[in-house]
């Protein structure tokens, strides 16, 4: 690759996980605390934070244990577990943060906060780092702006779910059916900006 174009093909990983390949509305990869956790934009913020963090720092730690330990040692079928405990490490950092300087958003967030953990979106986002052999600086754009590109999507969903509660909407699509379609919609806006530009 021209190193002259490097930093664009940077910034070109960076708009696309944000995107055209928002690993949440293309990918549909966590979905639960994006449904479950997107009433009030507060709390969505605050989750959609944790997660950038977790997202984009896991991702770091996973590139170093899959180039230094995984790969030198042959054991790359390793990768689900380790990965698994690295962002569970960091999960638990947050859970503390939160829960000591920010009580009333540690009570909102409840179960869902823990539930990053098992968030597929974090884990997904390694394990296309893995897939498409990214490098370190490839591999951060890459978790940033797939840790962006899930709060974007739901502070969204949370600013358009407290405006329906003004709403006049039909009773069978109230809850999960509406939230759906919004879900849908939102996914098509997204995928819109497909050939705007085209990521590794």
């Amino acid at each position: 690759m021209n190193t002259g174009s490097y930093p664009l093909h940077l910034l070109v990983i960076l708009f696309t996980s944000v995107f055209t390949e928002n690993i949440l509305l293309a990918r549909f990869l966590g979905m639960c605390s994006f449904l479950s956790v997107s009433r009030q934009v507060k709390t969505a913020i605050g989750l959609g934070a944790a997660v950038v963090f977790v997202m984009t720092f896991t991702i770091i730690l996973d590139w170093f244990a899959y180039k230094w330990v995984l790969q030198p040692f042959g054991i790359e079928y390793f990768r689900f577990i380790l990965f698994i405990i690295i962002i569970a490490a960091f999960v638990q950092f947050i859970e503390m943060a939160i829960e000591r300087y920010s009580p009333v958003l540690y009570q909102n967030l409840g179960i869902f906060l823990p539930l990053i953990t098992v968030n597929c979106a974090i884990l997904g986002a390694s394990l296309f780092m893995v897939i498409r052999d990214y490098d370190l600086a490839e591999s951060i754009g890459f978790g940033l702006g797939s840790g962006l590109g899930w709060m974007l999507a739901i502070v969204a969903m949370a600013g358009i779910r407290q405006r329906l509660n003004n709403a006049r909407i039909p009773a069978g699509l109230h809850g999960p059916g509406i939230t759906l379609i919004i879900a849908g919609i939102m996914a098509l806006v997204f995928i819109g900006f497909t050939g705007v530009l085209a990521g590794k």
